[in-house]
């Protein structure tokens, strides 16, 4: 299995984001998976919230890692 990429990452955040949206207005949403659809409702509120926390957490940790920086602290006598 190949790394999950931080677009990659955001591309599922903003499907999970949608699909919440849907939800919220009384509206199903599906999603596309590689293994088939799956269709949402309001009964599966709580499984939205989950991935979209799970998606955050990826895009929070791969845009930290892509903003670290090295600083070096020059002594001064």
């Amino acid at each position: 299995m190949s790394a999950i990429t931080l677009e990659m990452a955001e591309a599922r955040l903003a499907e999970w984001l949608k699909a919440d949206e849907a939800v919220a207005t009384s509206q199903s949403y599906t999603i596309s998976t590689a293994d088939g659809s799956r269709s949402l409702t309001r009964a599966n509120v709580a499984e939205i919230r989950k991935q979209i926390d799970y998606w955050q957490g990826h895009v929070n940790r791969l845009s930290t890692r892509s903003r670290r920086r090295t600083r070096y602290l020059v002594p001064r006598g």
